[in-house]
């Protein structure tokens, strides 16, 4: 019992320690890859962690809205020098709960990992990087929630590891799919793209297996490239999978770059998905998915304090372009309502490397005319 003890208390020193990383080092891994690299000096045992957001948003001529929009703790656990287990226990808005993460990490060679469970899916940015410290804005990226969709995650089985040589990373699995029909109703619609299909984990079912990769490049000082697809079917309950139209393909490109130098920063990326079968679907369903998804966004960020400060205060700015209507098969017309822009102008207050305090401004339209509307945006984000 004392040596259980024992273990579990230098687990949670070693997280403690972790905790006063440097700032550098806190914008380029994120949660999950911070518990492997804290269990790294472990013999065995236990780190934890975490990270929330308590949000204010006030859109327009509407009501504004306070949120706890999301509290997540961390867990990771050593077993011995090749096997860890990494979870994520999230929490939204006070009432909902969700496990976002829960994979076993094999170490079969140095640079060379089997991972199985449920996990991120490799697309973008923001998907893997969502902590609230590491990106600008309250809200995350419009992008990553209608089209990636962030936080997507599912169970699944494959390869990560790095290739030193060329300073690059790399990962490969193998997922279940998106629900695109439940047996009543089809799931995926214009609006919102793919978001609805999402399964979770939660009981998924599971008929067609999809690929998911990412490479990423690191070669060049202060400058990351990632380039991330995904290609596969969506899943249909059972008897109803066999129903043309209740599955669709889907094949999705990304493209993504991150550069840092001294109080400059900038990002961007490009995504485009297209959907195969979609006049079938919406004939079978009555919705109205469009056969492209298409957006992208670029950012730029300053850091107005000194060089030398510990705290950071950054001004930022942001635009997105995204439309989930980009292309429609021969069923349906293109809805311009789909087909949004949007301005984030904004500050992020960095008064610790794990704590954080945001304000912005949002413009948000659409390809309809005189569509476009303001919002005021604040929160604080912790991550530790």
């Amino acid at each position: 019992m004392r040596n259980i003890v024992t273990i579990a208390l230098m687990g949670i020193s070693l997280n403690l320690f972790g905790q006063n990383m440097s700032l550098q080092d806190s914008l380029q891994i994120n949660s999950n890859q911070r518990i492997l690299k804290n269990l790294a000096g472990l013999p065995q045992g236990i780190t934890l962690g975490g990270y929330g957001e308590i949000l204010y948003n006030n859109p327009e001529n509407l009501n504004s809205e306070l949120d706890v929009q999301r509290l997540v703790l961390l867990f990771g656990y050593k077993f011995d020098e090749r096997v860890q287990f990494v979870t994520e226990i999230e929490f939204e808005h006070v009432k909902e709960v969700y496990v976002e993460q829960a994979f076993v990490n094999y170490n079969l060679t140095q640079g060379l990992n089997l991972r199985a469970g449920l996990m991120l899916v490799p697309m973008g940015i923001i998907n893997e990087f969502h902590e609230p410290t590491i990106f600008n804005g309250v809200e995350r990226p419009s992008l990553d929630k209608y089209i990636i969709p962030t936080t997507w995650r599912e169970i699944g089985m494959g390869l990560s590891g790095r290739l030193n040589g060329i300073s690059a990373r790399y990962q490969a699995y193998l997922f279940n799919g998106f629900l695109s029909h439940n047996g009543e109703n089809g799931l995926l619609k214009g609006s919102n793209g793919l978001r609805s299909g999402r399964q979770k984990g939660a009981e998924s079912t599971m008929n067609h297996i999809n690929f998911a990769g990412k490479f990423d490049f690191y070669g060049i000082r202060g400058l990351r490239l990632g380039l991330s697809g995904y290609q596969g079917k969506t899943q249909a309950v059972d008897g109803q999978n066999e129903i043309p139209g209740s599955e669709i393909g889907i094949s999705m490109l990304g493209l993504d770059a991150r550069y840092a130098y001294r109080k400059f920063s900038a990002r961007g990326q490009y995504l485009r998905a297209s959907l195969h079968d979609t006049d079938l679907y919406n004939e079978l369903t009555g919705r109205d998915l469009g056969s492209e998804l298409m957006g992208y966004y670029l950012e730029a960020a300053y850091n107005v304090l000194p060089f030398n400060k510990k705290q950071r205060l950054v001004g930022f700015v942001r635009y997105e372009n995204f439309n989930t209507h980009h292309e429609v098969g021969s069923l349906i017309s293109k809805n311009e309502a789909f087909h949004r822009k949007e301005w984030t102008l904004g500050f992020s207050y960095h008064i610790a490397p794990g704590a954080v305090y945001k304000i912005d401004y949002q413009t948000k339209s659409t390809a309809i005319s005189n569509s476009k509307k303001g919002q005021f945006n604040m929160g604080v984000g912790v991550w530790f």
